[in-house]
């Protein structure tokens, strides 16, 4: 084999190995949680819920996506999803849901702040809002943990050189 040959072959196995970093395997409804750990590794959380549990796979080193592999009371997997989207913080009801309902909707936030004069405790979720565009929602809690309001945000982390929009923040 010629050398640009073995470059070629190089190039593309060294392609292959990151898609096979960036994806995970195969998943299917149905399997045990055995099965899913083996593939996906040591999920970050586990949460319980009345029918089964939820393990909570953060990914991403900026945070920006969360999947949540749903089991049922047997330990057999119901679905999987990707939970930080635009769709499923819409399901997250001001007023009504609470710091546990929001756990179970999408997950521990990266990071949680409190505003004292507001008496606000807020958790904060980086997401890719349409899978595009670099967002934060932040979920507002009352002290008695009900979600007070949200608001979501670009992501100022991605913003170069201190720019925000076409002046200078």
């Amino acid at each position: 084999m010629k050398y640009s040959q073995k470059a070629i072959l190089g190039g593309l196995l060294l392609m292959l190995s990151a898609c096979a970093v960036l994806m995970p395997p195969p998943i299917s409804v149905g399997e045990p949680e055995a099965s899913i750990v083996a593939k996906l590794g040591r999920p970050s959380a586990r949460i319980e819920e009345r029918n089964g549990y939820l393990l909570e796979y953060t990914r991403n080193p900026w945070g920006q996506a969360t999947d949540m592999a749903r089991f049922d009371r047997n330990g057999n997997l119901v679905s999987y999803e990707q939970v930080l989207t635009v769709e499923k913080f819409a399901t997250i009801k001001p007023g009504i849901a609470t710091k546990e309902d929001v756990l179970r909707t999408v997950g521990h936030p990266s990071e949680t702040s409190y505003l004292s004069r507001l008496q606000l405790e807020v958790w904060s979720y980086p997401y890719k809002e349409a899978g595009v565009w670099n967002s934060v929602m932040h979920v507002h809690f009352d002290n008695n943990g009900i979600v007070k309001m949200m608001q979501n945000g670009q992501d100022l982390r991605f913003e170069r050189d201190g720019m925000f929009g076409s002046g200078r923040l």
